[in-house]
């Protein structure tokens, strides 16, 4: 099995600010901006939140029924957003207060179960979204879905872009580890291939990617990145965007060097997320 190790406080850290920039930034939406569509098919902006206290509702042990014909909904395409959507639909109807107050609640407790963990917590073995891989892992795939989310309530109701470097970093390190795949299964890139992702903003990264019978991640090239196929550029959260299939996703934010035909593929296979 994988063993993604992650610092258990840096993570825990990042995990509970990023709640609380969730927690402010719904606060802020009027009454029209709290039930309009979201960027998500659909979701309104509530459920989004709803959807965070869920997945940290389930991790504390909670559940809720689920009514019937969730699987049957355009927008719900496989066991996990059935699961998802069941929260979501618990907790339509409740007022906006309520459902903040539902999300306090939950961080609050999820913050306290996190804190009282050590790093031997975070290193053990768990079942995640990923595949079998370390507690640890989970919590940093929650800190990378609940930074999509800033970015999706921010999206759809004009609020600007993440602002704290911290989740965002952590966030792009859990898509970086998922680029291997979308470059060597997903756009087929051919052996020997070598691609430079030059992730710019928030929280810069270089991400070289060799395919060497299979893709992976790798610290530098022989002969430097100069030597690459291609060198996409992209500021992270169009990254984000790209990865999840936002409609506000734009390709045009990328700036291509090289291989178009294989920055084609690459882009066109971008949108992995679940």
């Amino acid at each position: 099995m994988a063993r993604t190790i992650v610092p258990v406080v840096e993570i825990t850290g990042a995990l509970i600010a990023q709640w609380a920039t969730i927690r402010e930034v719904a606060a802020r939406l009027s009454a029209q901006q709290w039930a309009a569509p979201s960027i998500l098919p659909g979701w309104s902006d509530a459920d989004i939140v709803a959807h965070v206290i869920g997945t940290e509702s389930m991790l504390a042990g909670r559940d809720v029924d689920a009514p019937a014909g969730l699987a049957d909904r355009d927008h719900v395409h496989n066991p996990i957003a059935e699961l998802n959507e069941k929260w979501v639909e618990h907790f339509r109807g409740h007022t906006q207060a309520d459902v903040l107050t539902a999300l306090d609640e939950i961080t609050a407790v999820r913050t306290a179960a996190l804190q009282a963990m050590t790093q031997t917590d975070f290193d053990a073995e768990s079942l995640t979204p990923a595949g079998p891989d370390t507690y640890g892992r989970f919590m940093r795939i929650r800190v990378f879905d609940c930074w999509f989310h800033e970015i999706d309530l921010r999206d759809g109701s004009g609020a600007g872009t993440p602002t704290d470097p911290v989740p965002a970093g952590f966030a792009l390190d859990e898509l970086a580890a998922s680029l291997p795949f979308v470059v060597g299964k997903r756009a087929g890139a051919p052996d020997g291939s070598r691609v430079v992702i030059e992730v710019t903003g928030l929280a810069p990264r270089t991400v070289r990617i060799a395919v060497d019978g299979r893709a992976g991640l790798v610290e530098a090239f022989p002969g430097g990145d100069a030597t690459a196929d291609v060198t996409l550029t992209v500021d992270g959260v169009d990254l984000a965007r790209l990865a999840g299939g936002r409609r506000s996703a734009d390709p045009a934010s990328v700036t291509v060097t090289g291989d178009a035909d294989l920055a084609a593929a690459i882009l066109g296979t971008l949108n992995y997320t679940i």
